[in-house]
């Protein structure tokens, strides 16, 4: 009975000593961010709009994803030399920061180009492939391509052509920081991925 009651004293007296501990929440600095975003501007434009299709729109990306992304460039996991070079000079605080900064940005609405191909691009992205086992993109892009914060990216509206070239690159192991993409971008051909690619980039 003594040794219950000492715990209980015990965990009552740790109980303010932890919470002293803890950190208050990291409060994004939305001017420290567009200041590092300074020196993305050449590739990603000064506010992480539509730039040159080769490069992903930065805009209302969700800003865990962006920080996901730009550790993964520092430690090497995802390969880059442009962007690894980039983020080996980011402290984690700068990362969080330029992150809510092009968080913040409207998404401006993009376009799909290919009429022909904008049936199987949504059979796909809504419906995945049955006869490959292909989910639907829907399932974890949201249907209009939102996203799901922390866990998946924004997809809608970004550039088809840089879909494109993720989506090859995540088949061949040339990216490979998501194992559950490369499983599923294995099992699909060049002409699916152009069109779930074109359709994404219609997406609002």
């Amino acid at each position: 009975m003594k040794s219950a009651v000492a715990l209980i004293f015990a965990a009552l007296l740790a109980g303010p000593a932890l919470a002293a501990d803890a950190k208050p929440a990291f409060k994004p600095d939305l001017a420290k961010g567009q200041a590092t975003a300074a020196t993305c501007m050449a590739c990603h434009t000064a506010d992480g709009s539509r730039g040159a299709p080769a490069n992903p729109i930065l805009q209302g990306q969700h800003p865990e994803y962006l920080v996901k992304q730009l550790t993964e460039f520092k430690a090497g996991k995802r390969k880059n030399a442009i962007m690894q070079g980039f983020a080996a000079t980011l402290s984690d605080e700068d990362m969080k920061n330029v992150a809510a900064f092009y968080a913040s940005k409207q998404a401006k609405p993009g376009f799909a180009k290919n009429k022909d191909t904008i049936a199987l691009g949504e059979q796909i992205y809504r419906g995945g492939i049955a006869s490959k086992a292909v989910p639907a993109c829907a399932g974890c892009h949201s249907p209009n391509g939102a996203g799901i914060p922390a866990q998946y990216p924004r997809v809608a509206s970004q550039h088809g052509e840089y879909t494109e070239a993720q989506l090859l690159a995540f088949r061949s192991g040339a990216r490979a920081n998501s194992a559950q993409m490369m499983a599923i971008a294995a099992k699909m051909n060049d002409a699916e991925i152009k069109a779930v690619s074109d359709y994404i980039a219609g997406l609002r």
